[in-house]
């Protein structure tokens, strides 16, 4: 009887206890349900961030290239308004100063000529003053207005060959070796023969300069592996160049040799050799020696010239 008491109060308390446990239930499914959003959302931030992470870095990247784009353009910038101005200067400096000179030289000349066995030595100073003047002059002219490229086919090994005779007679090449390693059957290229030929002698009379007698100057060339370009190099055992003065053997009037050179033959040099889409460096280091290599295109359209026997030349000057 009693149990018969009780038994609605169980039916209502388990009905309660089902309720409630449905209800937790229904909530741990609910709060699971946004734990799992929650987490989506979480990973779409990170995602969004890592998004705008590189972005960022993107855009730093760009700002780092801009940067770097901007000071080489305002250092080309530099370097052509400093070619203008160098312009303008030989340009005023010719009309100024060459005909002038060449009336000094002449009245010089004709002192000379006349002139007592004590005097002799001061006019002569004055015209080897005035003939300075001269070449400091026309290097300056070459090097602000060269003339214009006249392109022809060219046989390096035979230009270097007819180069080293030229200047087998210069009392500063005495007792160097010169060897022309260049082969003969290096494809020809098209270049304007007479700028290439005065690059090669300020180079190898840059070179005999630095170089003690007994001493050896080469000049070797080759096809780049996979290009159509063509290497020439200038190696010399002489005394090197120190790091310090080594960045700024291209600038015009920079100089070394006291009272023996205009600094304009590196510059020149430089100037004929990019106007041929070239370049030119140069590696160097104190009692190391200097090598000087110039890339030039082969310009394939050049008709190919024939060769000559194949050979190592090396000259000797006493």
């Amino acid at each position: 009887m009693f149990s018969l008491y009780l038994l609605p109060f169980l039916i209502v308390a388990v009905a309660l206890l089902l309720g409630f446990c449905s209800a937790q239930r229904h909530e741990r499914i609910a709060l699971q349900q946004e734990l799992e959003q929650t987490q989506s959302r979480l990973l779409e931030r990170e995602k969004e961030r890592d998004s705008a992470m590189q972005e960022l870095f993107r855009r730093f990247s760009e700002e780092g290239k801009l940067s770097k784009e901007k000071s080489q353009f305002q250092s080309k910038l530099a370097e052509y308004e400093k070619y203008a101005a160098l312009t303008q200067l030989a340009l005023g400096a010719a009309h100024e100063i060459n005909n002038p000179l060449l009336g000094i030289l002449s009245h010089l000349e004709l002192e000379l000529r006349g002139a007592a066995p004590d005097d002799r030595p001061e006019i002569e100073q004055c015209i080897e003053a005035a003939k300075r003047i001269s070449v400091t002059l026309r290097s300056l002219m070459n090097y602000a207005r060269p003339g214009p490229l006249v392109l022809s086919k060219l046989n390096l090994h035979r230009l270097v060959a007819d180069t080293l005779a030229f200047l087998q007679h210069q009392p500063m090449l005495h007792a160097r070796i010169l060897e022309n390693h260049v082969p003969v059957d290096l494809p020809p290229i098209r270049v304007d023969a007479n700028q290439l030929s005065q690059v090669l002698m300020n180079l190898l009379l840059n070179a005999a300069q630095a170089t003690e007698e007994g001493g050896r100057i080469t000049v070797s060339a080759q096809q780049l592996s996979g290009t159509d370009a063509i290497e020439i190099r200038i190696c010399d055992t002489g005394c090197g160049i120190t790091p310090e003065v080594l960045p700024h053997i291209f600038e015009p009037f920079f100089t070394t040799k006291r009272g023996k050179g205009t600094g304009l033959g590196l510059s020149i040099s430089q100037a004929y050799v990019r106007r041929h889409d070239g370049e030119i460096a140069v590696d160097s280091a104190p009692q190391a020696g200097t090598t000087v290599t110039i890339t030039l295109p082969i310009r394939r359209d050049a008709p190919a010239l024939e060769p000559d026997s194949a050979r190592t030349e090396e000259v000797i000057i006493q």
